[in-house]
């Protein structure tokens, strides 16, 4: 096969993958992977949890490894310049950049297509969810819910720390008759998750194309008809109230969307918000308590802190 793929690699911090991923998926993007030693570590330490991982990425303990595949064209050019110009500038909203090295090489598309695979396992987020890569197999337990996943197209597989806490506290918080909107649906991940947690309506909503096509693609591998994918800001496509809003994001937006999120919320409904730096958590809770916020729970995990609050 011609070596007709250009693999895009970035060297970068656990903290950062989120927000570069991010960035990849602004371009014309057609696939990722993520080595994340912080995810290593987290399967090293909760064995029962999972069935695989791979000791070597351990070696890079310091930094988290994320790579970019594209079709060669015209643009690929101001593709490359706008990546590494977005990832210099991480700094500017208080996120680490690691190593920050952006680099370039051809590959053949089986060396992309398939390898990556042996990273994603069938993995158990929280005492009901577990996430399973669409091609592998699992015996799930009586009590356990599956969410069939492609990390492939996807913005995130729940490993992370961010999406595990946002998963906890659905978890926690839903009902049967409550209605859930996911701010920046990404890969539809936290959309289909509360859904198989028995939320009677869910509306994912997401301002990416490419987020969008991720999320319904997601969701043909799940049974899951009562929820919808919108392309669009949340407060100009949704026009109801829901039981709990969850933003898995960055601190700067979740202040933003404290100002106007609480008019999309019911009475007594839960802003579940994560994807915050632990340096920014004072800062983010003083912001939802002067929108009158009431502070609900506050979860830690590694550096990343998950607020749920009330209106």
């Amino acid at each position: 096969m011609n070596k007709d793929w250009l693999e895009v690699t970035i060297y970068t911090s656990s903290e950062a993958v989120e927000a570069v991923s991010g960035i990849l998926y602004n371009t014309e993007i057609e696939g990722v992977s993520i080595e994340d030693p912080q995810d290593i570590e987290f399967k090293k330490k909760n064995p029962g949890d999972w069935d695989y991982f791979d000791e070597t990425l351990l070696k890079v303990k310091d930094s988290a490894i994320i790579k970019g595949y594209y079709k060669e064209n015209d643009d690929f050019e101001k593709t490359i310049k706008y990546i590494k110009e977005s990832v210099e500038n991480l700094g500017e909203f208080g996120i680490d950049k690691g190593e920050g090295i952006v680099t370039v090489a051809e590959v053949n598309e089986e060396d992309w297509a398939n390898n990556w695979k042996k990273y994603y396992k069938p993995t158990k987020v929280s005492d009901k969810i577990v996430i399973k890569p669409i091609w592998e197999n699992y015996l799930k337990k009586q009590e356990e819910l599956v969410v069939d996943l492609d990390p492939g197209m996807a913005f995130g597989t729940g490993t992370h720390e961010t999406t595990r806490m946002c998963i906890k506290s659905l978890e926690k918080y839903i009902n049967k008759d409550f209605e859930v909107f996911d701010i920046g649906c990404g890969s539809g991940i936290l959309s289909i998750v509360s859904s198989k947690l028995g939320a009677q309506k869910v509306i994912g909503v997401d301002l990416d194309p490419v987020a969008v096509k991720s999320s319904k693609e997601n969701l043909t591998y799940n049974d899951c008809s009562n929820v919808h994918i919108l392309e669009g800001n949340l407060m100009e496509v949704v026009h109801e109230k829901a039981d709990i809003v969850v933003a898995n994001i960055i601190a700067d937006v979740i202040m933003f969307l404290s100002e106007g999120v609480k008019n999309f919320i019911k009475e007594k409904g839960y802003f579940i918000a994560s994807g915050i730096l632990n340096t920014r958590k004072e800062e983010v809770i003083e912001k939802l308590e002067k929108e009158n916020f009431k502070i609900e729970e506050i979860i830690e995990d590694g550096e990343w802190v998950c607020v749920v609050s009330r209106v």
